[in-house]
C-alpha cells in the first residue's frame, strides 16, 4: 500500500548504516593483488554464481559485525572458523533465493523513496545534511559506482518485500497473551539457605600425590601462551590532516552548493484519507472509490476537527489509518508525485480536494511545516573546511596506500623506509598473544593479529601486509622478540593444584549435606535449617545478587502444595530453596502484554519465514563448492 515504502524508511536507513564501512573492511587492501577471485564460483543459486569475492565480502562484513558486538575482543581464530564460512554461504544463498523469488514476483522498489532514504543515510550526512562529497568519497573508496550501490539498496529492500508480510501475518489470540503474561509476572516467595564449601575445608584432605597426578594428566591447562613484541608503522588519515591544504574558493564553492540543497530541504507532516484502488481496475471500481472519496471530502469538510477519527474508520491505508490517517514528516518527492505537489501546495489546516495517484484516491490534510534554514557561511565555514581537508586527506591516503602496502612488502625486513615515507616514527608494543590486548589498540586488530603470527612473519621476522585495522588507518608490523608456549613447572603451579583440589572436595560435601536435608524438609523436618530473608521472584523480574541456575530452579518448582523445596548446586555451594507463597497479578499489565505479543510474533514471524526458506531451498538446484570455503582463506 501507499505508506509500506514510507514505513520501512529507518529499516532501510539501518541498511544503510551497516553498508557504510571504509572500503578496506570490504576488500583488503590486498585483493587487487589476487587476481582472478572475482570470477572463482563458490556457489550457485537455480544457475546463478555466488563468486569468491561477493563471499569474501559478506564474510568481511559478518566479522566486522562481531568484532562490533564484542567491543573488539573476539578472538581472531574464531572469527574465520568453517561454521562462520558456511554460515556466511547459506545467507548468501538466501538472499538470492528471496531476490529470486521478488523477481518472479514482480516486486520493486520504488525510484523516489530510495532517493529519499539515501539523503538521508547518516553516514553521508555532514551536520545534518546530505553530503554529495562523502557520497561520492564513498562510492570511489569502495571502488563502485552510483548505479551499482543503488541497485544493492533495491536488492535489500525487495527482500524486505518479500519477508516483511510475514511478520505482519504472524498471529497470536488475545487470551493467549493474557495466560502467558500474568505466568510471566506472577511471583514466587522463596527463601534460600546455602551450605558454602569453605564451611567443608577442615574436613577435605588432598593426597601427597593428588597434585602430581592432576598436574601429569592436564598439563595444557597450565601452558602459557606464545607471546610477541613487534614495531609497527602506521599510515593514517588523521595524521596526513596536519599536511593537507584547504582552498578557499572551494570552501566557498562547497558552501554555495550546500545552501542550494538547503533550500530544497523543507519538510512537511500530514494527514490522509486512502480509498484504495488499483490504477488498472475496472473504470466502474474507480468510479465506486471516487464516490466514496468525494461523501468523506464533504465529511470532512463540514467537521474538520473529526478528520482523524473519520480516517481511523475510513482509510484503507494500513500504515497510517490507526494513526488518523497521520503519516509523520517528509520531504518534497518523498511521496509519489500527485500527493507531494498537493501537499507542498497546501497551508497548515488546509484540507486538500480528492487527489488521486497510482494507489487510489486521497484527501490531505496539511498539519505542520518546518522551513529550511538559511546557512551563515561563516558559522559554517570551519566545518566545511574541516570536510575538504579530510576528504582530501583521504584521496592522498587511497594514493599512499598502495605505495605503502608494496614498500612493507618489498623491503620486508625493515621498516625503515615505510617509516620514512610515511613521515612517521618506528613504534613498539609490549608483549601480547594471539589475542592482542596490546598497550596500542590498533595492534588488536583480528587480520593484523593474524598476519602477526603467521610462520612467515614470526619465524623469519618479515614484515606484516598492509592491514587496515580502523577506518583509515593502516599497519605493518613486524617481530622483534617471541616467546614461545611453555608448561609451568609443577613446583609453579602445586599450591594452585591442592586449592583447587580442596575445593572440589568441598563442594561434593556440601551437595551431599544439602541434599540430605533437602529429603528431611520434603517430609517435613528439620527445623534447624535458618532460611534467609523472602524474596519476590518471577519470570518478568531480575533479583540483585540472585544466580540464574538459582533462579530457574526456584521458578521450576513444583508450588501444587506450599511450602515446597528445592536444591540447586552452584559454584558458590549448594544451595536449598523454600517457596512459600505464589501471588498472581491482579491486573493484566497493558503496555507489557503489549510488549509480549510484539516479542512473540517477532519469533513465530522468524519461524514462517525461515519454514518459507526452507520450501524455497527444497525446490532450488544449489550447489556450494565446499572446497572453496575452507581452501581459500585469505593469507
Amino acid at each position: 500500500m501507499f505508506n509500506f515504502v514510507y514505513r520501512h524508511k529507518r529499516a532501510l536507513q539501518l541498511v544503510l548504516a551497516l553498508l557504510i564501512i571504509p572500503p578496506f573492511a570490504f576488500f583488503g587492501i590486498d585483493s587487487s593483488l589476487r587476481g582472478g577471485e572475482g570470477t572463482t564460483s563458490v556457489a550457485t543459486v537455480n544457475g546463478q554464481t555466488v563468486t569468491q569475492q561477493e563471499f569474501n565480502v559478506a564474510l568481511r562484513e559478518r566479522q566486522d559485525m562481531l568484532q562490533q558486538m564484542t567491543g573488539g575482543k573476539m578472538p581472531a581464530e574464531m572469527l574465520d572458523t568453517p561454521e562462520l564460512r558456511f554460515s556466511v554461504a547459506d545467507n548468501i544463498v538466501q538472499k538470492k533465493l528471496l531476490i529470486q523469488h521478488a523477481g518472479r514476483e514482480r516486486l520493486v522498489a520504488v525510484d523516489a523513496q530510495l532517493q529519499a532514504m539515501l539523503g538521508e543515510a547518516p553516514g553521508f550526512q555532514e551536520n545534518g545534511k546530505f553530503s554529495m562529497a562523502l557520497y561520492e568519497q564513498f562510492l570511489k573508496t569502495r571502488n563502485t559506482t552510483a548505479d551499482d550501490f543503488e541497485l544493492g539498496l533495491r536488492r535489500d529492500f525487495v527482500v524486505r518485500q518479500v519477508t516483511d508480510p510475514y511478520g505482519e501475518s504472524a498471529f497470536l489470540p488475545r487470551t493467549v497473551v493474557t495466560r502467558l503474561s500474568r505466568m510471566r509476572d506472577t511471583q514466587r516467595e522463596a527463601s534460600l539457605y546455602v551450605l558454602a564449601p569453605s564451611a567443608f575445608d577442615g574436613k577435605v584432605s588432598v593426597d601427597a600425590d593428588a597434585a602430581k597426578k592432576y598436574y601429569d594428566s592436564r598439563k595444557d591447562e597450565f601452558r602459557t601462551p606464545e607471546q610477541v613484541r613487534v614495531e609497527y608503522v602506521v599510515l593514517a588519515i588523521d595524521g596526513l590532516l596536519a599536511t593537507t591544504p584547504v582552498d578557499p574558493e572551494a570552501v566557498k564553492s562547497t558552501f554555495d552548493d550546500q545552501a542550494k540543497r538547503t533550500q530544497a530541504q523543507e519538510t512537511r507532516q500530514a494527514s490522509h484519507i486512502l480509498i484504495a484502488v488499483d490504477e488498472k481496475a475496472p473504470a466502474a471500481d474507480k468510479e465506486k472509490a471516487k464516490a466514496k472519496a468525494d461523501d468523506l471530502l464533504k465529511q470532512v469538510k463540514a467537521k474538520p476537527i473529526a478528520f482523524a477519527e473519520i480516517a481511523k474508520a475510513n482509510s484503507q491505508d494500513p500504515g497510517s489509518a490507526a494513526n488518523g490517517g497521520d503519516l509523520g514528516v517528509f520531504k518534497h518527492g518523498d511521496m509519489v508525485k500527485p500527493f507531494s505537489d498537493t501537499a507542498f501546495a497546501m497551508k497548515i489546516g488546509d484540507i486538500s480536494n480528492v487527489v488521486q495517484s497510482n494507489f487510489g484516491y486521497h484527501i490531505i490534510k496539511l498539519t505542520g511545516v518546518t522551513e529550511a534554514k538559511a546557512l551563515s557561511f561563516e558559522a559554517e565555514k570551519g566545518k566545511i573546511e574541516t570536510e575538504l581537508k579530510r576528504l582530501a586527506a583521504g584521496k592522498k591516503f587511497a594514493e599512499m596506500s598502495e605505495q605503502f602496502n608494496n614498500m612493507v612488502f618489498e623491503q620486508s625486513e625493515s621498516l625503515k623506509a615505510a617509516s620514512e615515507f610515511t613521515k612517521t616514527s618506528v613504534l613498539q608494543s609490549n608483549f601480547f598473544g594471539r589475542n592482542g590486548v596490546a598497550n596500542d589498540s590498533r595492534l588488536n586488530n583480528p587480520k593484523l593479529l593474524q598476519s602477526i603470527f603467521s610462520g612467515e612473519v614470526l619465524k623469519n621476522k618479515r614484515n606484516t601486509e598492509a592491514v587496515e585495522v580502523a577506518p583509515g588507518t593502516l599497519v605493518s608490523a613486524r617481530v622483534l622478540e617471541y616467546k614461545p608456549s611453555v608448561v609451568r613447572p609443577l613446583a609453579e603451579v602445586e599450591a594452585e593444584i591442592v586449592q583447587k583440589l580442596t575445593r572440589q572436595r568441598a563442594l561434593q560435601l556440601a551437595a551431599q549435606e544439602g541434599r540430605a536435608l533437602l529429603e528431611k524438609l520434603k517430609k517435613g523436618g528439620d527445623e534447624s535449617v535458618k532460611w534467609g530473608a523472602a524474596m519476590n521472584v518471577a519470570f518478568s523480574n531480575q533479583v540483585k545478587g540472585l544466580d540464574e541456575d538459582t533462579r530457574k530452579q526456584i521458578l521450576r518448582v513444583d508450588t501444587s502444595k506450599l511450602p515446597a523445596f528445592a536444591g540447586v548446586e552452584t559454584l558458590g555451594g549448594y544451595t536449598l530453596i523454600r517457596v512459600s507463597k505464589v501471588s498472581e497479578p491482579e491486573k493484566a499489565d497493558a503496555e507489557a502484554e503489549k510488549n509480549l505479543a510484539a516479542s512473540i510474533q517477532q519469533t513465530y514471524a522468524q519461524e514462517l519465514t525461515a519454514a518459507f526458506l526452507a520450501s524455497l531451498k527444497q525446490k532450488a538446484d544449489i550447489k556450494i563448492r565446499k572446497e572453496q570455503l575452507v581452501e581459500k582463506k585469505e593469507k
